[in-house]
């Protein structure tokens, strides 16, 4: 199994801040996306890596472990038979024992590195460097389903493809219905290794535009300071096409507008909100005429 470095990955240094990460994740994003990229099959496999890489690094706890790992891995580690989100190893140590796994590929979107590690029903790090495992057996082989937010709003199809031992694999696709919410799962029978069942368990992927809160979306909105005082409209870009939105006068950075039924499926059914955070944006290197009248602004402000 190849490590991931997923610093490399988003070119940026270990000690990055977390805006950073999430700086260097959203420009990678908007270049590769697979919508607007001229390369779309070297953009959607590409995607798919820094997508992963934010994944991880984007979150604190994943960080941190993700951190231990690599300070373990450079120093070597013992493998113990397990079976993991995404795929199914047996086998041990590198030491003299031998291997016999399962992969998926295709629009799983996420790497055997991840999948031992990160992916849903993993143990952690722990058993692969040695501790014993603690879940229980399945019935069926579990693999995480990448699904982007727009996929999980309108649905899609993928493309799976299982990878048996000596080379041989098969291809097939899924259909993905509208309103896929996040850990929705997905059994195909008989799809799985040894003729077992596959159970795709669905991850709905980070994007550059939006943060997750829950079901709900944050989108992040620069306004100049004159709107905020004067009021104004601007357009946002949303999962379902854009819309305009009314900045009120008196507007103050922070403040969010709500649009219901804009955000991610729910488990319950219907979707959450999309809330439009506004950020004042100020110039940077005002010229003589800009320094002159936020000059007179002050002097008016202070009477």
């Amino acid at each position: 199994m190849e490590f991931k470095d997923y610093y490399s990955i988003l070119g940026v240094p270990k000690t990055a801040s977390r805006e950073e990460i999430r700086t260097a994740y959203r420009s990678l994003a908007r270049k590769y996306h697979p919508d607007v990229a001229q390369d779309k099959l070297t953009a959607e496999a590409k995607f798919k890596e820094i997508n992963e890489a934010y994944e991880v690094l984007g979150d604190p706890a994943k960080r941190s472990q993700y951190d231990e790992i690599s300070a373990r891995w450079k120093g070597g580690g013992s493998f113990r038979s397990s079976t993991r989100a995404g795929r199914t190893t047996r086998g041990e140590s590198p030491g003299g024992f031998s291997f016999e796994e399962f992969d998926f590929g295709g629009s799983t979107g996420f790497s055997s590195f991840f999948e031992q590690f990160f992916g849903r029903g993993s143990e952690g790090f722990g058993s692969f460097f040695g501790a014993e495992q603690t879940s229980p057996p399945t019935h069926a082989t579990q693999a995480d389903l990448m699904v982007s937010m727009s996929e999980a709003i309108h649905g899609a199809q993928k493309s799976i493809t299982v990878r048996a031992p000596g080379g041989a694999s098969k291809s097939f696709n899924v259909k993905l219905p509208p309103g896929i919410y996040d850990g929705q799962q997905i059994r195909l029978a008989g799809q799985g290794p040894r003729g077992g069942d596959l159970l795709l368990i669905a991850r709905i992927g980070p994007h550059p535009e939006f943060r997750r809160e829950g079901e709900d979306l944050v989108a992040e909105v620069d306004i100049p300071a004159w709107m905020a005082v004067l009021g104004g409209t601007v357009t946002i870009e949303t999962l379902d096409g854009r819309r305009r939105l009314t900045i009120p006068p008196g507007t103050s950075s922070g403040k969010r507008f709500r649009f219901p039924g804009h955000g991610l499926p729910k488990r319950s059914g219907g979707r959450g909100d999309l809330h439009a955070r506004i950020e004042l944006v100020v110039p940077q290197n005002p010229d003589a005429e800009e320094r002159a009248l936020w000059e007179r602004l002050s002097r008016l402000d202070n009477r």
